[in-house]
C-alpha cells in the first residue's frame, strides 16, 4: 500500500492539478494549517483523508505529522505546487512491487516563468521522497527539512515536475517569507554574521547560481535566479544580523 502525503496551506490555486496526478495511490494524506481559502473544499472532492493542525511548528514538524497520519507502508511526499506525471508514477509502481531497496530519490524539474530550468543548480535537485514509512522521519527544521533514511537510496529517473512560483511577485514573496524562517533557524543554534560576510556570501551565491551552476545557459532565466539568489541570501543573513543586534 501506498500513501501520499501533502501538507498545505491556502493552496487553491496548485491542489487539485496536484491531486489529479496522485490519484492512483492507495491513500492521499492532507494535512492543513488553517487555509482560509477553497483548500479543504477542493481537496475534499479527491480525498475523504483531509485533516487540520494550525499549531505550526514548522515544515519538519508539520510533515512529521502527516507522515503520523499515513497508513501505507509506503509514502510518497508530494508538495502542493508539484505534479506526478505518468512516467514517473509507473517507476514508483515498479519500485514499490520490486522491494529491492527500501527509499528512492526523485529528481525535481522546476518550471519558471514558464519554462523549464535545467541549470543554475536547480536541476536535477534530487530529494528522498519515496520510502517505506517505517525507515523515515522528518527533521524538525522550520524551513529546508529533510526526510531522514539511515539506509542508501536509490535513484529514480523520472521527475516530479515542480511549480514553485506564480510569477516574480510570488517568488520574492517566498524569498522573504523563508528567509525569514532560515534567520530564526540559524539564530536559535546561536549563528551570527558581520557585514562583510554577508557580502561574500551574497557574491558566492550569485557566482556558484550563475557561473558554476552554468546559469548563464538558462538565459534570461538564468540570470534572475542567479539574482534573486543574491538577494535571497542578503536577506537571510541581513535578517540574522539584525536578530542578534536586538540581543545586545
Amino acid at each position: 500500500m501506498l500513501s501520499v502525503i501533502i501538507i498545505t496551506k491556502n493552496e487553491e490555486r496548485n491542489i487539485e492539478e496536484c491531486l489529479k496526478s496522485v490519484q492512483w495511490a492507495d491513500e492521499v494524506v492532507i494535512l492543513d494549517s488553517g487555509s482560509t481559502d477553497k483548500t479543504e473544499e477542493i481537496s475534499r472532492k479527491f480525498t475523504d483523508n483531509f485533516f487540520i493542525n494550525s499549531d505550526w511548528q514548522g515544515f519538519g514538524i508539520q510533515k512529521q505529522r502527516a507522515l503520523e497520519l499515513s497508513n501505507g507502508e509506503w509514502v510518497l511526499l508530494v508538495d502542493a505546487d508539484e505534479r506526478i506525471t505518468e512516467e514517473l508514477k509507473q517507476e514508483i509502481l515498479t519500485a514499490v512491487l520490486n522491494h529491492n531497496l527500501d527509499g528512492y530519490l526523485i529528481p525535481r524539474s522546476s518550471i519558471y516563468l514558464g519554462k523549464g530550468i535545467k541549470y543554475s543548480g536547480w536541476y536535477p535537485d534530487y530529494t528522498l521522497r519515496l520510502a517505506k514509512r517505517e525507515k523515515v522521519e522528518f527533521s524538525s527544521d522550520l524551513v529546508h527539512e529533510k526526510m531522514l533514511f539511515d539506509l542508501k537510496p536509490g535513484k529514480l529517473m523520472n521527475p516530479i515536475i515542480h511549480y514553485p512560483y506564480n510569477n516574480l511577485a510570488h517568488h520574492f514573496e517566498k524569498i522573504n517569507s523563508y528567509s525569514s524562517l532560515s534567520a530564526q533557524a540559524m539564530f536559535h543554534k546561536g549563528k551570527d554574521i558581520s557585514l562583510i560576510g554577508i557580502l561574500i556570501k551574497c557574491v558566492a551565491g550569485f557566482i556558484r547560481t550563475y557561473i558554476i551552476k552554468r546559469g548563464f545557459l538558462d538565459g534570461s532565466r538564468g540570470l534572475i535566479i542567479a539574482i534573486t539568489t543574491f538577494v535571497s541570501v542578503f536577506q537571510k543573513y541581513t535578517k540574522l544580523w539584525e536578530l542578534n543586534r536586538k540581543q545586545k
